[in-house]
């Protein structure tokens, strides 16, 4: 009797063993890393993920012919519609989004599904302009039932 517990136990020991080594080699989905979606041909997204990994976060980028189906199986209603969505942490990241923004609401983590910078105003990140013209916009934060509260303002307006 104690051969057979003597075995269950190594046979135990050893499958725990192997599970913790494999968990331990998985790669761990970083804070910081964003799943971004755009269209083939816009610019402007790829600007912007390149002022996000500036910012040190990580971007793996999908390219789709339209972004409507996955911006309302997100609940980004069209009104707050751009030109990319990515995803990071659980929550969704509607356009031109300041990566500062990013940070304080993984920070502060609201009940909330995520961010959104409606339309492509120009100077925010990804649609800086050669002449520095800007224009103020908010970033907006999405609530659970769609609605919308300005989480930040971004009001230097030049030009």
């Amino acid at each position: 009797m104690t051969s057979s517990l003597s075995r269950r136990a190594l046979l135990a020991a050893g499958f725990s063993a192997s599970a913790l080594a494999v968990t331990a080699c998985a790669p761990a989905r970083s804070a910081t890393a964003l799943a971004v979606f755009k269209t083939p041909t816009c610019a402007c997204c790829t600007a912007w993920i390149d002022h996000m990994r500036q910012a040190g976060f990580t971007a793996e980028v999908t390219e789709l012919p339209n972004l409507r189906s996955l911006r309302t199986s997100h609940g980004v209603s069209d009104n707050l519609a751009s030109c990319h969505t990515a995803l990071i942490a659980g929550y969704v990241l509607e356009g031109h989004v300041p990566a500062e923004d990013v940070r304080r609401l993984l920070t502060e983590r609201p009940q909330a599904m995520g961010l959104a910078v409606p339309g492509m105003p120009l100077g925010s990140p990804g649609m800086e302009s050669a002449d520095g013209r800007r224009e103020a916009f908010e970033t907006l934060l999405i609530l659970k039932d769609g609605q919308t509260r300005v989480f930040a303002p971004h009001a230097r307006a030049i030009g």
